[in-house]
């Protein structure tokens, strides 16, 4: 509320001044409010999931981190194989429920439980291809390019969470656009076999987002086995003498 002081004690001047003033507060509100009409509210169960997203995406960095330490080639491709089959079921199953129920990427998040899961199976399985596809082109490959039914299923996938605002302004998205790029181009322009062969054995360019969250996730972990350490203190041992 604004408080002016009566007509009699201002002269035309100060009256001309204070309508003024009052006018330009009451555009200046009317203009913020139409500002804060035009931003998009946020969806609270989508504020959740992506939580959630993030708790699934370092489980999944883990997961691939294993794999890379396992170090032996057949068992990669055995895994992988294995792998591939499963997530591409999971996919497409998803797809189906989603595409039944009409759910558009862009709009709320779903309440039921089913559809819910099916939304969570495709962004978290198709950022997860993307992380196996980059760190180990060649043996995806070997097993993707031999059904196309895979690469209409990763493209719709790619698509769905381009347009969900899981992925926005994070590492995520640039992990879709290269994932996009490597399955869709032929063999000798595969931009991870390219950094291999000048020398980049260590395709950190590429897929910077998901080895700098693979690094941070070790180290949040080395961080807590040396709290877990601190608060088990030293142990008191005894000898075989003293027993």
């Amino acid at each position: 509320m604004f408080f002016f002081p009566s007509q009699e004690g201002l002269a035309p001047m100060d009256l001309l001044q204070t309508c003024v003033l009052l006018f330009t507060l009451m555009a200046a509100a009317a203009v913020a409010t139409v500002a804060d009409t035009k931003k998009p509210a946020k969806d609270p169960s989508l504020e959740i999931y992506k939580k959630l997203f993030e708790t699934k995406r370092k489980d999944q960095l883990t997961a691939l981190k294993n794999l890379v330490e396992l170090n032996d080639i057949n068992q990669q491709y055995k895994i992988i194989d294995i792998m591939l089959k499963g997530l591409f079921k999971v996919l497409e199953d998803s797809k189906a429920v989603l595409i039944a129920a009409d759910v558009q990427p862009d709009g709320a998040f779903p309440q039921d439980e089913k559809i819910k899961n099916a939304y969570s199976h495709v962004t978290e399985n198709t950022a997860f291809f993307g992380d196996v596809t980059l760190r180990f082109p060649k043996i995806v490959h070997h097993y993707f390019d031999r059904n196309s039914n895979w690469n209409q299923l990763i493209r719709w996938g790619i698509g769905f969470c381009n347009q969900t605002r899981i992925f926005e302004g994070g590492p995520h998205a640039q992990l879709l656009g290269l994932v996009r790029v490597e399955t869709a181009l032929p063999d000798q322009d595969r931009i991870t076999d390219n950094l291999i062969k000048r020398g980049r054995c260590n395709i950190s360019q590429g897929v910077s987002a998901f080895q700098k969250a693979m690094r941070e996730e070790e180290k949040r972990r080395r961080k807590e086995e040396k709290r877990k350490e601190i608060r088990k203190g030293p142990r008191i041992t005894r000898s075989r003498s003293e027993l």
